[in-house]
């Protein structure tokens, strides 16, 4: 690991003034279970690194002004054992619960999960964000079988690798950011994005900005998550599908439906939620989502069985928000 300078503020702003304009300069940690492997790897190399963790009004979860605030250093058990996440948004507990590590969830953030780097191999052994070699692109030829199945038409393959991401894109959660010259809030739709260059990032933070909160506004939707795993054992999912209705009766008025780790950003299926519009969910129906969901896959070499489990992903969460089986 690279020699770095350690800062331990006390507060927001002095933590702000603390990062620097270009990444590199300063790194955030707060739970650190992925900036401690990066910097271990020497993928992350920061000249400081600032602890949130002593930073109080980074955490809690509150309930107010018709959104639920999470402070971004709120961990993912706490998320789990918040009474008013398990009521309300069952699709952020189902996701936290999938990080099936309890040292992982007792040390983990939400907003840690949020700004984690790609688990892609090529990125993790020293090939780049976009796994380049002599500037050619080596996931389409190369191993490939737990990449993109969606947007991976280039220039990146990889797949986001956050667990909360799907599910609060689905909820129309805002994800609020600091830096020393104010406050923004950004779409969780918008805060995951797809570079277009080695140089970039995965996520719309800037390298003078903290995570402050999320804001999940309480629309009363029927919600859930389900994942597709290879393992029970500590693992990242090979589909997931994050789902948010809202009813009339026993119709869907409205459906949000975003797959996660099958793009290199959480991805909304607008055939999906468009084939659930005026219907009631059943078995049927879910599987027709599901197809249209993912009609527009476009699986690389190793990687087509990810299809198939992408649809059950979607059948199940639509048929678990109901409280139905599938």
């Amino acid at each position: 690991m690279q020699t770095f300078e350690y800062a331990n503020p006390t507060t927001l702003q002095e933590a702000l003034g603390l990062l620097g304009n270009k990444w590199g300069e300063a790194d955030v940690l707060a739970g650190g279970t992925d900036l401690i492997s990066l910097m271990k790897e020497y993928l992350a190399t920061p000249k400081r690194v600032v602890n949130i963790k002593g930073i109080k009004e980074l955490g809690g979860i509150q309930n107010s002004k018709g959104a639920l605030r999470i402070g971004a250093t709120v961990t993912l058990d706490e998320l789990v054992e918040n009474a008013e996440v398990r009521k309300a948004f069952p699709s952020l507990v189902q996701a936290a619960r999938g990080v099936s590590s309890p040292q992982i969830r007792n040390m983990g953030t939400v907003g840690g999960d949020l700004c984690q780097r790609p688990r892609c191999w090529y990125f993790r052994q020293g090939y780049g964000l976009l796994g380049l070699k002599d500037g050619k692109a080596l996931v389409p030829n190369g191993e490939n079988r737990y990449h993109a199945i969606l947007g991976n038409g280039g220039p990146a393959y990889f797949v986001s690798a956050s667990s909360l991401g799907p599910a609060l894109v689905a909820l129309n959660a805002k994800v609020k950011l600091a830096s020393s010259s104010g406050t923004r809030e950004v779409a969780a739709a918008k805060f995951f994005v797809t570079p277009q260059n080695a140089n970039a990032r995965e996520i719309a933070l800037l390298p003078n900005e903290i995570v402050t909160e999320i804001l999940v506004p309480n629309e009363g939707t029927k919600n859930a998550t389900y994942e597709v795993r290879q393992k029970e054992a500590l693992d990242w999912p090979l589909a997931t599908a994050s789902v948010a209705l809202k009813m009339k009766g026993s119709t869907v008025s409205s459906a949000r439906l975003v797959l996660g780790h099958v793009a290199p950003t959480p991805w909304s299926a607008a055939a999906g939620e468009k084939a659930l519009a005026g219907k009631a969910i059943t078995k049927e129906t879910a599987e027709e989502a599901a197809k249209a969901a993912l009609a527009d896959a476009k699986p690389l070499s190793q990687n087509a069985y990810k299809v198939q489990l992408a649809r059950v992903a979607v059948k199940r969460a639509l048929l678990e928000a109901i409280g139905a089986r599938g």
